[in-house]
């Protein structure tokens, strides 16, 4: 896999039927090795590990209806009272961050309406704070340490 513009971290492989796997902290069990997945799990453990956002508070592949369309956030953040706070949208490293990328991730937020939504390539990272009371977005210089939020 792909050097990425994030922490390491001890991750756990392994091999069934000539596939990859690595192992999900959140889902606890492992899944299908692909260059998101890559991206999903060292960006997990950055906001865990790093970023002090708590375990029990984040949540992979999180289904939701939009439009009468089943369609999955890869990882939201909840509030304490298990309101969502923030939509986290994975591309493999070799895909472009475009406008394309923030209107998938925009489209989720109109249901969910998070007052943070992220996306990264676990190359670049983009991070933007929604104001609802102005019907604005400002992105942050970096990703937020949890107490931030």
């Amino acid at each position: 896999m792909l050097a990425l513009n994030l922490p390491p971290y001890p991750f756990k492989i392994s091999n069934r039927e000539g596939k990859k796997f690595i192992f999900d902290v959140l889902r606890k069990k492992y899944v299908a090795l692909t260059p998101e997945e890559w991206v999903r799990q060292h960006f997990t453990h950055l906001l865990v590990e790093h970023k002090g956002y708590p375990q029990g508070l984040l949540a992979n592949e999180v289904q939701l209806n939009l439009n009468g369309t089943k369609k999955r956030c890869d990882t939201v953040l909840y509030n304490r009272d298990l309101s969502a706070k923030m939509i986290v949208e994975y591309k493999a490293p070799n895909v472009e961050i475009t406008q394309a990328v923030f209107d998938q991730i925009t489209r989720y937020n109109m249901v969910l309406k998070v007052d943070y939504l992220i996306v990264t390539n676990g190359i670049n990272h983009y991070c933007c704070r929604i104001d609802y009371i102005t019907h604005s977005y400002r992105f942050l210089p970096g990703i937020p340490d949890y107490v931030e939020l």
